[in-house]
Formats: structure tokens, sequence, C-alpha cells
């Protein structure tokens, strides 16, 4: 690790991005070793809304210099759909790492919850189809999330949802081709699929599908299925499928929802839903969620809104991306997941081994 950045490092680094036309805003969350700001673009006359993700090589550790990093940002600066969060540009300036990326106005979705409570049927729909939709495209190009959660779905201004946050996504193919399966314990243990608890190889698109589950779930419910204070536990729950619909909610879900969230929360993997079994099921297939329905939860909703459509561009290091860990990377991940932190792998790891033991 090199010498850590003062302040006044920082105002040079403002000077040099305002020179290409970014304008740091308010810091919007802050890590050990990266942090996120507003920003406001500047070209041609129009001004383009950013969200800034700032990483400090100095501080952070090797296994993610080496691994994490490099590996996020090869997928997510190889994705483009609508309900994915993209990459804008990436600038390198001495030890910092400045990415660029489309700012979710709205926040996520847990504290939109938490902020409203419920969400109604309808409205949980459109943003559970365009979840579907953005996770279909990604296991389409053979790409696992792996730490599908509330808080990685974000909100645009236009309330469209985007899926974001890329650092436990993997491919799921090898280098031959061929389909791999995962065995690493990764994610948010509340949102695990039981084949992830249990430590065993695991499909990993299969898991996803049950993380949708989870976010569904909690859209319509406000509460979690599944308590993960005791993962022992938590997985008896999940196979014995112990989890239930508050009923002193407003617009309680109907029966064909919970008939597919019962569908995608089946702990044998070879009986849960697919993806595009999921699509075809009476709930998500019905018309009844539609714009209007969106539009008068959400006036200023736009259906045809797709923001950031300028292609990726890369600078610094004599015109190309950033170099970390030995290769030219192109993004940031998002510092607070656990594994990102040092040793903390091996914490999350160590409360597995004790839960599932004790």
């Amino acid at each position: 690790m090199t010498s850590r950045s003062s302040p006044s490092d920082s105002t040079s680094d403002e000077r040099a991005l305002r020179n290409k036309g970014y304008i740091l805003g308010r810091k919007l969350g802050e890590g050990s070793y990266a942090k996120v700001r507003s920003c406001e673009y500047v070209a041609d006359g129009k001004t383009e809304t950013l969200a800034c993700k700032i990483v400090d090589r100095s501080r952070a550790p090797s296994d993610f210099l080496d691994r994490f990093f490099p590996r996020e940002l090869e997928i997510m600066t190889a994705l483009d759909h609508p309900n994915v969060i993209r990459v804008h540009s990436i600038l390198e300036r001495q030890e910092k790492v400045f990415i660029f990326m489309q700012h979710a106005e709205n926040g996520d979705l847990l504290e939109y919850i938490k902020a409203r409570g419920v969400i109604k049927e309808q409205l949980a729909k459109i943003w559970f189809r365009q979840l579907h939709s953005g996770l279909s495209y990604l296991h389409a190009k053979d790409v696992a999330h792996r730490d599908l959660k509330c808080e990685n779905i974000l909100l645009t201004r236009n309330w469209n949802v985007k899926l974001a946050d890329f650092g436990f996504a993997r491919s799921v193919v090898d280098e031959n081709g061929k389909r791999t399966l995962s065995d690493t314990y990764c994610g948010s243990a509340a949102y695990a699929a039981p084949e992830v608890i249990r430590g065993a190889p695991y499909n990993p698109k299969m898991a996803d599908v049950w993380s949708l589950g989870v976010v569904l779930f909690i859209s319509v419910n406000a509460a979690m299925p599944f308590d993960d204070s005791n993962l022992k536990r938590m997985l008896k729950d999940q196979n014995d499928r112990n989890y239930s619909f508050r009923s002193r909610i407003r617009d309680e879900p109907s029966p064909q929802l919970k008939a597919l969230i019962g569908r995608i929360l089946e702990p044998d993997v070879t009986r849960r839903f697919t993806m595009d079994r999921i699509s075809r099921h009476d709930w998500f297939s019905s018309a009844d969620a539609d714009a209007h329905a969106m539009a008068s939860a959400h006036p200023t909703y736009d259906p045809a809104s797709r923001a950031l459509q300028s292609p990726v561009l890369f600078e610094g290091g004599g015109g190309q991306s950033p170099k970390v860990g030995g290769h030219r990377v192109p993004l940031l991940p998002k510092d607070s997941r656990l594994s990102l932190e040092p040793g903390t792998k091996a914490k999350m790891e160590k409360r597995h081994e004790d839960d599932l033991s004790g």
C-alpha cells in the first residue's frame, strides 16, 4: 500500500475532474476505502446527473484489488439493459479510481419500503417484472448475481427499478464453456437459498431465483420471510416452509401472488420455479399491472425512460482503463459488502460454521 491521501489531494482531484466536465457534489455514502458522491457531468451544454464511486487503492486490501475488483468491473462494463445500472465513464488519477454511473435519485427498494410500508400489489408486479427482466438478461449472459437483495435494487427518477452491485457476481461457465457450480457462501444470509446455507455446491442461477422470491415477499409484506439470526434454525424454517404473510396490513397479497411466492421459495431446488416458469405464471403474466397503475402511484413514471445512453468511456493511464491488481479494469464495487472488508470473509464463514454446528 502507498501513502494515504490528504484533504489537499481531494481538492486537486476535484479541480482535475472539473476540467473534464465532472462536478462532484454531496457525499452519499462512505466506507473504509471508498465513498460515493453525487455528480453532475456537463458536456455540449447539457447536464447529466450521475453517481461517482471513488475507490482509494492505497487503502484497499490486496484481495479486493486482485480478485473482486477486476471480476466485477469486467461484468459491469459488459452489461447493457434498461433494468441494470449502467456505467457512464471511469477516470483514474494517482491512487484513486473514479467510477461514474447512473444515479438512482429515489434510493433503493429497502429505503422505499421502510419509508412507505407495503407496496401495492400492482406496483409490486411492475417492479418485479422489471427486476425479472434485468435478472433474466444477466442469466442469459451466463452471469449470476449472487447478492440479490432490496438494497441492491435501485429506483430511478422515473420510478423504474435497476439491478445494481455486482461484487459477488460471477460467470457460471468456465473457459471451455462448461457450466459450473458455486461453492462460496456469499451475499446476505436473509436472502440466501437453503442450498447456499448448507454450504454444498449449488446452481447460482437457481439461488438467484430464491433471492428474487425473498425480495417479492418483502415488497408485499414489509417483513422478512425468515429470521437469519441463527442459520441452523433458519435452514429448518426454509425446509419446513415456515413463513407467513402478515394479516394486519393494507392490501393483503392475492392468492395468486402467494402461490407464486410459494413456488419460488421452494426448498427443493429441482422443484423450484425457474425464471422462465415465473414468467408464465398467471400472476406475473396477467394484464392488470400496467403503466396506468404505476402512474397513479408515481406521476413521474416514464416506461420509456432509459438514461445514460452514452457509451462507456475509459480514461486515465494513457487512455486505458485503470490498472488494478495487474488487470486493466473499469468500475468499482460497493465497499460495504462483508467479503470486501479485510478479514470479514473468515468471520462470515466462522459464523456459518458456528450456526450450523451449534
